[in-house]
């Protein structure tokens, strides 16, 4: 089945492409800040840990545990947030996220041994973990779909932001004392946290959660305001009672509210257990795109650098943590090619695109690391500088889409009343292949070589790059209401209009014909 061709969006959505809503922008921004805490947690991470080794005595497997762990502890608070997100609202759940880190990075920056430090990462990978599920969330639930792509973009570029601040305050800090430096580079990361969590608060709720709260008056202004045209915001609108089972003509927030209120219930078996096709698909694709993300490694090169460069032969602490900070511009820098092009050329292109660079680069990284093994004692400045700038092009070629994209895809598949479930279920895959990778990259290279662990990481990317091509159908130009039956298209789905029914062309052993696809779509029915 021709995957692109069936899914591409309409004509008019690519022909005729309304202004920048900036009221929409201005949420957006605010709402992905919240991504500057994990950003700033692994980069300063990266620098901290020299100094924490060396100050309180600890070994190797100890960092390697202290640095990754966070990303298995944020699995808390990523599988919490859908519920409370439900329950508190988008806005103050981020509020949250904010609270929860501010408490961790104070307990980590004063800890007086390595227990109350875990303790600390503890506390503030709940913080992550929230931040890291709502914000794209929320920034897809306020976007009108002609940027929804560009948008839902931002949580990455602040977490490339937080990185860039990571790695510079490791430079402004390491020529400090031993026993204080390191806890100034933590305690950094409880400065962001006041200033978002008073920036949340000027933001206005989800507008589909207002619906799912039977306040049809207040979405319905926070729509008219997020939306390109009044049109626009009302079409949003009955879209979204839609979904939830709500008649059109309905407006009274009480009666709304007595016949729907989603609050969660039945959302995971209806995800997990007894999903219709197309839900079955959406999730495989995002529970997919989130596990190549991370098990391609981008976690172990940004935390682990310094190491990478020491062995390309910047042999002091300060040259290699320095060198940092070219990663962190670089990420932040190419992160603005997907914002800007990701609602032009569309989601699959750049992620085809990006997982190419990555796997190429990983090749050139691990071949000229290799080349310096096999070389021991003989400085190889060539092989040196081919293994720092395959770094800053796997850095870029991640950051220009795989990075944002995978945040943006899974955030905007999910039908309403799965959303923040299935977006929390793709954030907690995205943060146990991070704890994975980053609490094994040490042994994994004492094991095979660090030219070895570059190899498979690319060897995962190549495989990310199949799971792409084969599987996931662009999205430019849909509504978020929109997906479950772009989904259900692919898999072969009819969905009813009446009564929401559910039937199969391929269980009635017929090809999928024009009729199934509603007019919407052309298909590919040969089979091929």
């Amino acid at each position: 089945m021709n995957i692109e061709k069936a899914n591409s969006p309409p004509e008019e959505t690519m022909s005729k492409r309304p202004p920048r809503n900036k009221y929409a922008i201005a949420c957006a921004l605010l709402a992905s800040m919240t991504s500057v805490l994990l950003g700033y947690d692994i980069a300063v991470m990266s620098g901290a840990q020299i100094y924490i080794k060396e100050n309180l005595h600890i070994t190797d497997t100890q960092i390697e545990i202290l640095a990754g762990i966070i990303n298995l502890y944020s699995l808390v608070g990523s599988l919490a947030a859908g519920r409370t997100s439900d329950w508190i609202g988008r806005r103050y759940t981020m509020v949250l996220a904010a609270a929860i880190f501010f408490a961790g990075a104070l307990l980590m920056g004063l800890a007086p041994n390595y227990a109350i430090l875990m303790l600390g990462r503890f506390v503030a990978g709940i913080g992550v973990g929230y931040a890291l599920m709502i914000a794209p969330v929320y920034t897809a639930e306020v976007s009108p779909a002609s940027s929804r792509g560009c948008l839902t973009s931002f949580p990455e570029v602040f977490i490339n932001s937080g990185i860039l601040l990571g790695y510079v305050a490791n430079v402004a800090f390491s020529k400090l004392p031993i026993n204080i430096n390191w806890r100034l580079m933590l305690l950094g990361g409880a400065v962001p946290p006041v200033f978002l969590a008073a920036g949340v608060l000027a933001m206005p709720e989800s507008p589909r959660w207002l619906v799912m709260q039977g306040r049809i008056d207040e979405a319905q202004r926070v729509l008219f305001k997020t939306s390109d045209t009044p049109e626009e915001a009302e079409e949003r609108l009955r879209d979204i009672k839609s979904t939830l089972g709500i008649p059109d003509d309905c407006t009274d927030d009480n009666s709304v509210a007595m016949i729907k209120r989603n609050s969660g219930e039945g959302v995971w078996k209806e995800l997990l257990l007894r999903p219709t096709p197309s839900v079955r698909r959406i999730l495989i694709a995002a529970v997919g795109l989130q596990f190549f993300q991370q098990a391609s490694g981008i976690d172990s090169l940004v935390l682990y650098s310094p190491r990478i460069f020491e062995k390309a032969g910047l042999n002091s602490n300060s040259n290699s943590i320095g060198a940092t900070v070219a990663v962190g511009f670089c990420k932040t820098a190419f992160v603005l090619v997907s914002v800007f092009f990701v609602d032009q050329i569309g989601r699959r292109t750049l992620l085809l695109a990006s997982s190419t660079g990555m796997v190429i680069s990983f090749l050139i990284l691990g071949s000229s690391l290799a080349v310096i093994d096999s070389n021991p004692g003989k400085k190889l400045t060539w092989a040196g500088a081919l293994s720092i700038t395959s770094v800053l092009t796997f850095t870029a070629s991640f950051a220009s889409g795989y990075g944002p994209l995978a945040w943006v895809y899974s955030s905007e598949i999910f039908p309403l009343r799965l959303r923040a479930q299935g977006a929390s279920i793709g954030t907690a895959v995205n943060r146990i292949m991070s704890g994975v990778v980053t609490m094994t990259f040490l042994s994994l290279y004492k094991a095979i070589t660090l030219a070895g662990s570059f190899y498979l990481y690319a060897s995962i990317a190549a495989l990310g790059a199949l799971f792409i091509y084969f599987f996931l159908p662009e999205t430019r130009g849909r509504s978020l209401e929109d997906m479950e039956e772009l989904f259900g298209k692919v898999a072969g789905e009819k969905v009813g209009e009446k009564n929401g029914e559910v039937t199969s062309a391929f269980a009635e052993n017929r090809p999928v014909n024009k009729e199934d696809m509603d007019g919407k779509a052309e298909l590919d029915t040969s089979g091929k």
